[in-house]
Parts: C-alpha cells; sequence; structure tokens
C-alpha cells in the first residue's frame, strides 16, 4: 500500500512539472508550481527530512510562489503578446536537446552514486555535542557551515535592495505597495485580527524550537511575514517608508550580528564564525534572535515590492 502511494506521488509531481512547463498561460503555470511545491513538502515528509519539508512549504511553495504570483500579475498586460510569439523550429529543437542532456545528466550522477552512499551524518552526530544544540540541521547551518548561512542572509538583503532599486525616482524613500481599503468590519479584517495573532504565536513557536527540534528562523520568519501581509491586505496597518532609520536598521541587524559573531570567534577560537568552547549555543542563539526580524521583514517587502507611492512624509 505504502509503495503504491509512493508511485503516485511520484506520478503527480512528475505530471505537475510537465504542465508548469508546458503551460502557456503565465498564472497557469505559477498554479502548477505552487501545487507542485506543496506536493514536494509530501515527498520530504515521507523520507523523514521535516526540517527540510518545513523550508519547501513555506520558501519553495509558499514564499517563491507568492513572488511568482505578483510577477504574473504584472506580466498580465504583456502576456497576450508573448503567448501570440513561437519561437522557430531551430529554437525550440535546442532548447529540447538542452533541457534532454540536463535532464540526462541529472541522471548519470544519481545513477553513478557509490552503494552505500556516503554521508557526513555520524560526524555531523560526533560532533553535535560541541554546539551544544539538539537539531543537526541547525548545527550544520550555523556552526559546520556557518558562511553558506551568513551568505544566504546577505543575498537576500541585497534581493530587497534590487527589489527598491525598480522604483521610479519620485516615489524613491516611499512606501511599497498599494494601501489596501478593506472594509473594517469584513471578514477580510475579521480573519486578520483572529489569525494574525495564532500566527505570530505559531512563528515564535517554531522558531523557537529550532535549535533542538525541527523549525527555526527561516519559517518562522515566513510565516510571521505572512501574519504582517496579512494585516496590511485587511486594511488594518500600512507599509512603512523605506527611508525610516528603525527599518533599515533592522534590516542589517542580522546580518551585522552574524559578522559579529564571526569576529569573536576569530579572536577566541582562532577562526571566522569559529564558537569558543561552552558559548556555542548562546552565540548560535543570538545569531538566530538577530536574523529573525531581518528574515521577517525581507520576506515581507519582497512581496510587497518596490516603492510605489510618492516620498515619505
Amino acid at each position: 500500500m505504502i509503495d503504491v502511494l509512493n508511485l503516485m506521488l511520484a506520478a503527480l509531481i512528475l505530471l505537475l512539472a510537465a504542465e508548469t512547463v508546458f503551460a502557456r498561460g503565465a498564472f497557469a503555470a505559477v498554479a502548477g508550481f505552487v501545487a507542485y511545491g506543496l506536493l514536494l513538502t509530501l515527498v520530504w515528509l515521507r523520507l523523514q527530512s521535516v526540517d527540510v519539508a518545513l523550508t519547501e512549504a513555506a520558501i519553495g511553495g509558499g514564499l517563491t510562489g507568492a513572488l511568482l504570483i505578483g510577477a504574473a500579475r504584472r506580466l498580465r498586460g504583456t502576456e497576450a503578446a508573448a503567448v501570440a510569439e513561437r519561437p522557430r523550429l531551430g529554437t525550440r529543437l535546442v532548447a529540447a536537446l538542452l533541457s534532454a542532456t540536463v535532464a540526462l545528466a541529472l541522471a548519470v550522477c544519481v545513477l553513478v552514486l557509490p552503494v552505500p552512499v556516503h554521508t557526513l551524518a555520524p560526524d555531523v552526530a560526533a560532533a553535535m555535542e560541541v554546539t551544544g544544540v539538539g537539531n543537526p540541521i541547525t548545527a550544520v547551518l550555523l556552526a559546520f557551515r556557518a558562511i553558506d548561512t551568513l551568505l544566504e542572509a546577505i543575498v537576500l538583503l541585497f534581493a530587497l535592495i534590487g527589489v527598491w532599486s525598480l522604483a521610479p525616482d519620485d516615489s524613491w524613500n516611499g512606501r511599497p505597495g498599494v494601501r489596501e481599503a478593506s472594509d473594517p468590519n469584513g471578514i477580510l479584517a475579521y480573519a486578520a485580527r483572529v489569525l494574525a495573532p495564532l500566527g505570530i504565536v505559531i512563528g515564535t513557536y517554531i522558531f523557537w524550537i529550532g535549535a533542538d527540534h525541527p523549525g527555526g528562523k527561516f519559517q518562522g520568519a515566513t510565516i510571521m511575514a505572512a501574519m504582517w501581509l496579512l494585516v496590511m491586505m485587511a486594511g488594518l496597518a500600512d507599509a512603512p517608508p523605506i527611508d525610516r532609520p528603525w527599518l533599515r536598521g533592522l534590516l542589517v541587524a542580522g546580518p551585522l550580528a552574524f559578522i559579529a559573531v564571526g569576529v569573536v570567534g576569530m579572536a577566541t577560537a582562532g577562526a571566522f564564525l569559529a564558537y569558543p568552547p561552552g558559548v556555542a549555543k548562546p552565540l548560535i542563539l543570538v545569531v538566530e534572535f538577530a536574523l529573525m526580524p531581518t528574515l521577517t521583514l525581507i520576506l515581507g517587502l519582497m512581496l510587497l515590492g518596490a516603492p510605489q507611492r510618492g516620498a515619505a512624509p
């Protein structure tokens, strides 16, 4: 029975992947992509990779899907002309050949893996006691390959700056997104008042348990950003102007705290982002607490888009 379910799940994923690739409409492709991400979440759960499943649901299917929906909405005016264009036969053949080559290369890479597959899991388990955290994913992300996690946070910040750079000159330092004018007594406002506090509690819980159980800052920040966006969609709050010092301070606080911890490690443990004996977990928690508001703001502001409502008062 389990094998049948696995086969059905694999078949659905392949069908959704094909639908996403061959869909002519942008919105249909995005809808297929979001469903594809949700099914991948189930796959990671079947593989007992709860952390990866949470990340896929929050970032892969959730945040990325929302960004693509926004992009599809902005491209709606030009989509008809794009659909009417048909590439030449030679272009289509080259694209098909390149796609088949990449697919074949990936298949070969998977098939030539050694059996049993080499894993660093025993090494991680043996060294986890030094970090003081109970979740091996957190240990890898913030201890054994912390430089990668630092660069990911910095890349997200630069991505937000790239989004802001699309604003026209007369809107720079203004508010991103549009001001929603929903009924303050309507169902959306009611849902925001009810769901936002619950979402904040859930996001905080997922963030807090990340040191010892599946969860962490990225997943928690995604939920918190979603609650912030829900409140703004309901017209209960407005996006802040991007020139506010407190906003810019929080946006850089996470990466700066991460770098500061790395410098402390250089001075006390002999390497950048190394942790002195006995204080690894407190320093990891410092990084997590500093990154949480930064990631929440970045994810929410990226979805809102570039400033478009004039200069801030």
